[in-house]
């Protein structure tokens, strides 16, 4: 029988938290206490951001999805929809993200083969056909060219006679991120910032149920960030973000509450959930005591929050179909509003329908069959879980306060310190893989000699990369070419006079100017990014 006193090897979370192999009541008060904890609803949040959570207000099912051209997307949408999701997701093809049209000689090769390809407002219409705006809220996972695509969304409903006042749904548009994490970028970082800004005060006043921002830790985390950078890291852009609209002269309260976040889940299960609960009471304390923000809407960290690619393996891939199901429930403990599931096959391809019903079916079972729809917040008042809660705030706060000691994380992304910092995790994250101190089955341990693995890869279609340019070339054919460059004349305009860009690019989308032409007039006034080169 083993000793009490016996010396057990060390259990450390990737944020650098060390735990204890009991927990005792004293360990909770040693690390803060409870008094933070509350009541769900109220504020700081912690136990989740609405009174009742899942028992009155289940989390949205939003899967990731959008390939090849709009028609195909569009089918793709209609299929999630018939089988049971609840919000839509969009992917879009890396030409658009980087502000291309599908005939620019960059964009070869390229074309609807990660995403959905949009050129033109005629490209949003054919997807979401047939599609009700109010029953079904949308994400735009776009971020370099949000400007127009998010254009592209208001416009289609004000066509659709949908009052934008009314509409909801939400836009990722982070570009700090796209510093960090994904490159995707188009403009330097200060006009990259304004656009931002611009969206937030374009919703703040005439589509206010709209989230123009989802400020994206998930891409920081993939990167390599740990749990307690991910989070630090969100909070940081997003206060940097509000505080240019706040130098604008816009409303707190109104800005605030546009804005949502979007993180990652992989890895230890325990340490998703002292994050998210860490989180939303640091978020609603930033706001309040910083920025006097009372708005309670504006106060509570809303959040799609998912399993992350970077926790799947292409060795014995069936294995993350296990890996995604917990991923899901760490989501659900950790008071998600939204889900979205990488499929087992991401770690090879765009996800089949067989793999993403699998993932769709994984979040149904969790939310009907199990029970965690049956009380709030059930691991509340835990001595685990609220020591390492609070001992995951301890660590947020130490990096954000470092970040702002630096002066500021706009700052730190300009010189490239965040991006060194997050790389050097991403290789200590690596080497422990390589050593087996983080443990992954298939990978280091249970490892198996493999026969050729039953993936089903998505194809990719030449002949729908054409359809898609010839669909370009026609829509330039018959719309009113004067209009278009009258649309863009004004949008050259007001990005030069430092005025918000969002009702002038609503004009270039409703002439149909394309994303190319709209993010060309940008480029010809802001000029284009250019990575500097860090040894």
């Amino acid at each position: 029988m083993s000793s009490p006193d016996e010396k057990l090897p060390p259990v450390v979370w990737e944020s650098g938290i060390e735990i204890e192999p009991v927990y005792r009541p004293e360990d909770v008060e040693r690390s803060g206490g409870l008094e933070a904890v509350g009541d769900s609803g109220e504020y700081p949040y912690t136990r989740g951001v609405h009174p009742l959570m899942y028992r009155k207000r289940p989390w949205t099912m939003r899967q990731y999805s959008g390939f090849g051209t709009a028609a195909e997307t569009h089918e793709r949408f209609l299929w999630l929809l018939e089988h049971g999701q609840t919000g839509l997701n969009v992917a879009f093809d890396l030409p658009t993200q980087c502000g291309l049209d599908s005939d620019d000689p960059m964009a070869e090769g390229e074309v609807g083969r990660v995403g959905m390809a949009v050129d033109t407002l005629a490209d949003m219409e054919e997807a979401f056909a047939g599609i009700d705006l109010d029953r079904v809220t949308v994400s735009l996972t776009i971020n370099g060219s949000a400007v127009a695509i998010m254009a592209m969304y208001f416009a289609l409903a004000r066509k659709r006679g949908f009052p934008l006042e009314k509409l909801r749904g939400n836009c990722q548009n982070d570009i700090l991120k796209e510093f960090v994490g994904r490159g995707t970028w188009i403009f330097p970082a200060e006009p990259s910032i304004r656009l931002v800004v611009d969206t937030m005060e374009f919703c703040a006043r005439r589509v206010p149920r709209y989230s123009p921002v989802s400020v994206c830790g998930y891409h920081i985390r993939e990167s390599g960030a740990t749990p307690a950078q991910e989070m630090a890291c969100g909070l940081a852009i997003a206060c940097a973000y509000l505080e240019r609209a706040l130098e604008r002269g816009l409303d707190a309260d109104a800005v605030a509450a546009g804005i949502t976040f979007n993180f990652d889940i992989h890895g230890n299960l325990w340490e998703q959930v002292a994050k998210f609960r860490a989180g939303r009471r640091l978020w609603a304390r930033l706001l309040r005591e910083r920025y006097g923000v009372s708005n309670s809407r504006a106060l509570k960290l809303r959040m799609i929050a998912g399993g992350g690619g970077g926790g799947l393996t292409i060795q014995q891939p069936e294995n993350n179909i296990v890996r995604g199901a917990y991923y899901a429930l760490a989501s659900a403990l950790g008071g998600t509003q939204t889900m979205a599931l990488c499929s087992y096959d991401e770690a090879y391809t765009i996800p089949s329908e067989h793999a993403a019903k699998l993932s769709l079916r994984t979040m149904q079972i969790l939310m009907h069959e199990v029970g965690l729809c049956d009380t709030v917040d059930p691991l509340a008042g835990s001595w685990f879980v609220e020591s390492t809660t609070n001992l995951m705030e301890k660590k947020i706060l130490d990096i954000l306060d470092d970040i702002e000691r630096q002066g500021g994380i706009v700052k730190s992304i300009a010189e490239g310190r965040l991006q060194a910092e997050v790389n050097r995790q991403a290789w200590e994250r690596e080497r422990r893989i390589q050593a087996g101190e983080i443990p992954k089955v298939g990978v280091n341990l249970f490892v198996e000699q493999e026969a050729e693995r039953d993936i089903e890869f998505h194809p990719y279609r030449e002949q729908e990369a054409r359809r898609q340019i010839e669909r370009l070339n026609h829509v330039r054919a018959e719309r009113d070419a004067a209009a278009v460059e009258r649309a863009l004349d004004g949008l050259h305009r007001a990005a030069a006079a430092g005025e918000n860009v969002m009702p002038a690019a609503m004009d270039a989308v409703e002439a149909y100017a394309s994303v190319g032409e709209i993010c060309g007039v940008l480029k010809d006034v802001f000029g284009t990014y250019r990575e500097p080169i860090r040894f």
